[in-house]
């Protein structure tokens, strides 16, 4: 009765851990979740504040397909203003958040016989959308050892005369590893002379504890004119729930082929969302960010401490993101097995690296408040020893 396309598809293991968690608190036990990989503050008040003023003016009917232009004129000045990016108001379109951006980018430019490069660990969603619309994926493996980040070298051996895309991922999900400008554009050189798109997910770029952003397509004009900048206000303004995500493209036939494609599936997100966006790009809400990601510094440097501190474990000190992405392999070589005793066992919740294309590893995420980071970690001292005890 299904396809095959839809049977090709596995549940996300971040949502199934989550629900998991969920469900063992509903039933009176004390859980402590580290799966969700959305910030525990509450969306700015301006914002909110801005939907609340859309919604009193009625401003409730549908919108352009792409984003009223008022939007898209605040991504395109945010893109300026931030990133040194230019684009045209046909170059820019607004989506249900940057998941829905990555599934219109997909369906428009991906088709049997492509091959697309994910570096690994990657966040689930990127093989399961290329597979999904027939795509071959094609892994490049990084470790803590390379911080989490491919070498030009690698990148011109994984390319082949099918390759369509390569999917670049700064500050990255779920290892928090950010690309640096020098890095980006080595790998853009060994771009160039091909026809390879880049997509680029920049969802936690206000997000960065050590060094500084760069966006992909602006480290040289060859990539400017290749990348597919993605990105959105879930992780960076605590609107995950709000659902805005945007692309932005020199090849203007990408942006209109998914505009089509939106017409006809979604059509406009939501109009109190897209109000709401605007307050958020426009700075307004920059004071908050700033807040939660100091919040996020302190938190991701004493939990990387901490967890540094466990004999068995090791963990990379991300740059950027939310996640610490921790190395199991002297205590387990089997991540789903390590995180599930460790919920039922100690009532923590963490995500198995496997699920992101990397065993030996878990995903913890540092989005909450720090005397629970503390208490999860010590709950994941006391399971490692006992571990080590058997």
């Amino acid at each position: 009765m299904l396809t095959d396309r839809v049977n090709s598809l596995s549940e996300s293991i971040t949502i199934a851990i989550s629900t998991l968690a969920a469900e063992l608190k509903a039933q009176g036990k004390d859980v402590l979740s580290f799966s969700a990989g959305e910030p525990d503050f509450d969306t700015p008040q301006v914002i909110k504040d801005a939907a609340i003023a859309a919604i009193n003016e009625g401003f409730t009917k549908y919108t352009a397909v792409d984003g009223i232009p008022a939007l898209k004129t605040a991504i395109a000045n945010k893109l300026k203003r931030d990133n040194n990016l230019t684009y045209a108001p046909n170059q820019i379109i607004a989506n249900n958040g940057a998941k829905h951006s990555l599934f219109n980018l997909f369906a428009a430019t991906i088709q049997k016989g492509d091959e697309v490069i994910i570096p690994s660990p990657y966040w689930v969603t990127y093989p399961e959308l290329v597979v999904y619309f027939g795509g071959t994926v094609v892994e490049i493996p990084t470790n803590d050892e390379s911080s989490f980040k491919i070498t030009p070298s690698q990148l011109k051996d994984a390319l082949t005369p099918k390759t369509k895309m390569i999917i670049l991922t700064s500050p990255s999900n779920p290892t928090g590893s950010v690309y640096s400008k020098e890095e980006l554009t080595a790998l853009g050189k060994v771009l160039e002379g091909t026809d390879v798109l880049v997509a680029s997910d920049e969802m936690y770029e206000k997000l960065i504890y050590d060094g500084e952003f760069t966006s992909a397509a602006a480290v040289s004009d060859d990539m400017f004119k290749r990348t597919i900048t993605i990105n959105g206000l879930s992780k960076s303004v605590a609107m995950t729930g709000w659902r805005f995500g945007y692309m932005a493209a020199h090849q203007t036939e990408i942006i209109q082929a998914t505009k089509k494609l939106q017409s006809q599936s979604t059509s406009n997100i939501n109009s109190i969302t897209q109000k709401a966006a605007i307050v958020g790009l426009n700075g307004a809400a920059d004071a908050d960010i700033e807040r939660m990601r100091v919040a996020f510094k302190e938190r991701r440097d004493e939990a990387v401490k901490l967890i540094n501190a466990i004999d068995g474990l090791s963990v990379y000190k991300p740059d950027g993101a939310f996640y610490l992405f921790i190395n199991i392999k002297k205590v387990s070589n089997d991540s789903m097995d390590f995180s599930k005793k460790l919920l039922e066992n100690k009532g923590v919740a963490v995500v198995p690296g496997i699920g992101f294309g990397s065993e030996g590893y878990v995903r913890f995420s540092f989005a909450t408040d720090i005397q629970s980071i503390r208490e999860g970690i010590k709950r994941v001292e006391e399971f490692v020893k006992e571990l080590k005890t058997k």
